[in-house]
């Protein structure tokens, strides 16, 4: 992907600690279920669909703010689920992927796999973080979520599990929070010359 695959300076900024931010995030939100892939009406559009764990994800980000630019379903197979991300990717109008379901420890749980095979960087602390979060919630039953993280080719991409009490945990308390700041440091190149100026008027 170029540096110019999407013009961020007019959302490019610093936050009030000076970090680097994108605001508002252009997300895509993809859910992956078998279930509800063979339920749904492909006439139908997918906010027909019954998706508590995608309806939660899109309301966090929407609600603070961010635009929700492309939303998706697919099964839990792991070459549809990599075909979407890799085209996601390639889109100019999305700065942050969000996939909900297929993250535990049953056979045909292949997100986490698939993610996991797509970043160029793993942000282990998500997923330490949001285990450490859920055992509050549901004690040792946390040790088998794989939620993870990693950003590749300037976009954060986060794999939660299906559960809409799950998605809000993370989402809340953990993403939309710090979402903005990933995607600034991780595009920060986009808006460097080689002579290490800045391209828009934001101190970076």
């Amino acid at each position: 992907m170029t540096a110019d695959r999407l013009d961020r300076s007019d959302r490019r900024g610093t936050d009030d600690h000076g970090h680097d931010v994108i605001d508002p995030l252009y997300v895509a939100v993809v859910t992956v279920s078998t279930s509800t892939y063979d339920e749904h009406d492909p006439a139908d559009a997918l906010s027909s669909v019954d998706d508590p764990g995608g309806d939660t994800a899109v309301a966090a980000f929407e609600s603070a703010g961010h635009r929700v630019t492309a939303r998706a379903l697919v099964p839990d197979d792991a070459d549809r689920i990599e075909d979407l991300l890799e085209s996601l990717l390639t889109r100019e109008d999305v700065d942050t992927i969000v996939t909900t379901g297929g993250t535990g420890v049953t056979s045909d749980d292949v997100t986490p796999d698939v993610v996991l095979a797509t970043i160029d960087r793993r942000l282990r602390g998500f997923g330490e973080l949001f285990r450490a979060l859920s055992y509050e919630e549901v004690g040792t039953r946390a040790m088998a979520s794989r939620a993870l993280a990693g950003v590749t080719a300037g976009v954060p991409i986060f794999c939660l599990p299906g559960s809409a009490s799950a998605v809000e945990l993370a989402t809340e308390t953990l993403i939309v929070p710090e979402a903005p700041h990933l995607a600034g440091l991780a595009t920060r190149h986009e808006a460097i010359d080689p002579a290490g100026q800045a391209l828009v008027e934001n101190d970076l």
